[in-house]
């Protein structure tokens, strides 16, 4: 068995979907695909979650008719009339409803009930229009299979249950190419979850996990994973090879193009990850396998923006010690903040992580006990195999706010 996924730069309309169909059409089965949203449509259903949870009875339907009407108009590119997807047009019927019933008072849960659409949407229309073009398929709702905690919006895998649970479907069910959700999972009493944003990667490597399968490829529209984002760095360049340690070295540091979940369980198992074009499918594209190091021999560069630097004090002029950083790290936790860094001398603290809406309470918090000084704005940047050259390249003209530096790995806070 294979596992294929595609993102949602991949299906955002019906000529990606046409393209997707092409290269699933061609490849060997038992084939598993895995599907994000189209498009940006997680971005359009978070909104609509913040606006259903509001209780904004205004902007509520606004943006559901958006929602409803981009799929439509991609299921009468591919289908020749926009109602005739019945599975769409049943999960737009469960979506409306939930958004006439009253909201919890969990944000996190409401989220994931509402977000969760999207997957189930986009391979609805996938499982109607393969099935014109004569691809006999099995659509498979992944939140029946894929079992987990009730940690909204950043849900734990029970593997056990999940395992036995996919290999009873996936290999027992007789279906040579079956379609399914990224990113969806559902408590043990059918409580939808999500594994966090961009978990439709992770998902891949659960199912390849779990069926022992013998290879994960990614589509993405790059042709496989370069030393930096070329949407900043123009000179970016391809690696041919990384190995699994590799890869989850650079995923914890914020590379984009895999999910930082999804290589542990392809690494216990030895199933090669493939990164590969969805606009170039014959090119080769780059294998995170089990081998030494990583074929070239080049920096990588990790750039995240957004970020907030923040050194924290204690008030009474006590030493951080062990007490202290399990005080600072368990605030961190509770606003569930992630430290993209962090260092600590005699009297300081400091971490820089991504600048979002709960970063207010978090000052708020660790004000009660400490001096806070912070900068907002700034850059991680972050330089693995690093030379001399290649700090001065990217540092210079740019103010050094701090700075970190190891063997292998040298990370600068920017403004």
């Amino acid at each position: 068995m294979r596992v294929y996924k595609f993102g949602g730069a991949s299906v955002k309309d019906a000529e990606g979907i046409r393209n997707i169909t092409g290269i699933v059409n061609k490849a060997s089965q038992p084939l598993v695909v895995v599907v994000s949203a189209m498009g940006k449509m997680t971005n359009a259903l978070e909104e609509l979650s913040h606006y259903y949870f509001d209780k904004n009875g205004q902007m509520l339907p606004v943006i559901f008719e958006k929602i409803r009407t981009y799929h439509r108009s991609v299921i009468k590119d591919l289908l020749g009339d926009e109602n005739s997807s019945e599975g769409f047009n049943e999960m737009a019927l469960r979506l409306e409803e939930k958004l006439k019933a009253a909201p919890s008072m969990h944000f996190d849960f409401e989220y994931d009930q509402i977000v969760s659409f999207g997957e189930l949407m986009a391979t609805k229309i996938i499982a109607d229009y393969w099935q014109k073009c004569g691809m006999t398929n099995s659509w498979v709702d992944i939140r029946k299979l894929l079992k987990t905690d009730d940690l909204y919006r950043d849900a734990n895998v029970n593997w056990e249950l999940t395992s036995e649970l996919m290999r009873m479907t996936f290999a027992e069910s007789g279906a040579g190419l079956q379609l399914t959700q990224g990113f969806l999972g559902a408590t043990i009493n059918n409580l939808t979850t999500t594994l966090g944003r961009e978990g439709s990667d992770y998902t891949a490597a659960i199912i390849a996990y779990a069926m022992d399968a013998e290879d994960v490829t990614i589509w993405k529209d790059v042709p496989g994973v370069l030393n930096a984002d070329p949407r900043w760095y123009p000179d970016a360049v391809m690696i041919n090879e990384l190995s699994y340690n590799e890869a989850i070295e650079l995923s914890y540091y914020g590379a984009q193009v895999i999910h930082p979940k999804t290589l542990k369980p392809l690494q216990n198992k030895n199933i090669p990850l493939y990164v590969k074009s969805f606009e170039k499918p014959l090119e080769k594209g780059t294998v995170i396998c089990k081998r030494e190091g990583i074929s070239e021999q080049v920096p990588v560069y990790i750039l995240k923006r957004q970020q907030m630097f923040l050194t924290v004090s204690p008030k009474d002029f006590s030493f951080i010690m062990e007490d202290k950083l399990i005080e600072i790290i368990s605030i961190f936790s509770h606003y569930r903040i992630k430290m993209n860094l962090m260092q600590n001398s005699a009297l300081n603290f400091s971490a820089c992580f991504d600048d979002n809406g709960m970063t207010s309470n978090l000052l708020d918090s660790l004000k009660e006990n400490f001096v806070v000084r912070y900068n907002q704005g700034v850059s991680l940047l972050t330089i693995r195999q690093y030379t001399p050259e290649a700090i001065e390249k990217m540092t210079q003209g740019r103010e050094l706010i701090d700075s970190q530096i190891t063997r292998k790995v040298a990370r600068f806070v920017l403004k």
